[in-house]
């Protein structure tokens, strides 16, 4: 974005909350009680935070407010590659394993609270996620997310936001004592996944007042195909998930395990 000559660029604000996070998570990961905490889930919890910084801060968000291509790609990256990444990288699972005896306890009251379990559900996440794209493309909250920042900046947040829970609630690892039975999460993707692409479509056929028809036709295009790579690399952990917990297990082993062994056992993967 462009400031005037000599102004402090606000977004650059955006680094604290991303630093103390980066922060955290390495410390919990480095810590005693997360020994052994796999180092490829730390490089995608901060892969998934320095590509969340660059569609706010640097030339993207600029060039992205003129191309309606580039603004496609980089919501693409906010909903749906972001909140993929800091998904896998297992974050409440690592708060857990690093934290004192009552933080957790707090934390695992926070999970089992009433909110949590709307959130957590994959109806509610699908609703946040797919009603904000549509809202975004569709209404006069595009222009205003062109013209004004902080405008930009919240619809940034809402989509992050709604595309970790989504993602989550259909192939979260992480602890949660809502998570839903695999046929109704495997309804909500493939459901998620063809109302993405209508919205991509629909894009390509009738662009948003103001946007060119090539222009809005590449957007789209670009939309389809790098949403669609993003989607199939869910539908692969999601299938990979089903299989391994369909898969026959060793009964008598299970039934050896302590439970506290079976539990440590659970969050370390």
């Amino acid at each position: 974005m462009q400031h005037p000559s000599g102004a402090f660029p606000v977004e650059v604000l955006f680094l604290v909350p991303a630093c103390a996070a980066a922060a955290a998570y390495v410390a919990g990961a480095c810590s005693a009680r997360a020994a052994g905490w796999p180092l490829h889930r730390t490089v995608l919890f901060i892969l998934g935070l320095v590509l969340a910084l660059l569609t706010v801060l640097g030339p993207l968000p600029g060039l992205a407010h003129g191309n309606f291509t580039l603004l496609a790609l980089s919501h693409v990256i906010a909903g749906m590659l972001v909140p993929l990444l800091l998904v896998l990288s297992r974050p409440v699972t690592l708060a857990l394993r690093s934290m004192d005896r009552m933080p957790a306890l707090r934390t695992v009251r926070l999970l089992r609270s009433a909110p949590a379990r709307l959130l957590a559900n994959p109806l509610t996440a699908t609703v946040l996620n797919l009603g904000g794209m549509y809202l975004m493309f569709r209404t006069p909250l595009f222009d205003a997310m062109r013209t004004y920042a902080p405008v930009h900046w919240i619809v940034t947040f809402h989509l992050v936001a709604a595309g970790y829970l989504w993602t989550a609630a259909l192939i979260g690892r992480d602890p949660n004592p809502h998570r839903a039975g695999l046929r109704l999460r495997a309804g909500v993707l493939v459901f998620t996944a063809a109302a993405h692409n209508i919205l991509a479509k629909s894009l390509y056929a009738q662009p948003p007042a103001g946007i060119p028809a090539g222009e809005a036709e590449t957007g789209a295009m670009a939309m389809y195909y790098a949403g669609g790579a993003v989607e199939l690399a869910v539908m692969v952990v999601f299938c990979l998930q089903w299989y391994r917990r369909s898969a026959p297990r060793d009964a008598s082993a299970a039934a050896a395990a302590p439970p506290y062994q079976a539990t440590q056992k659970g969050l370390s993967r």
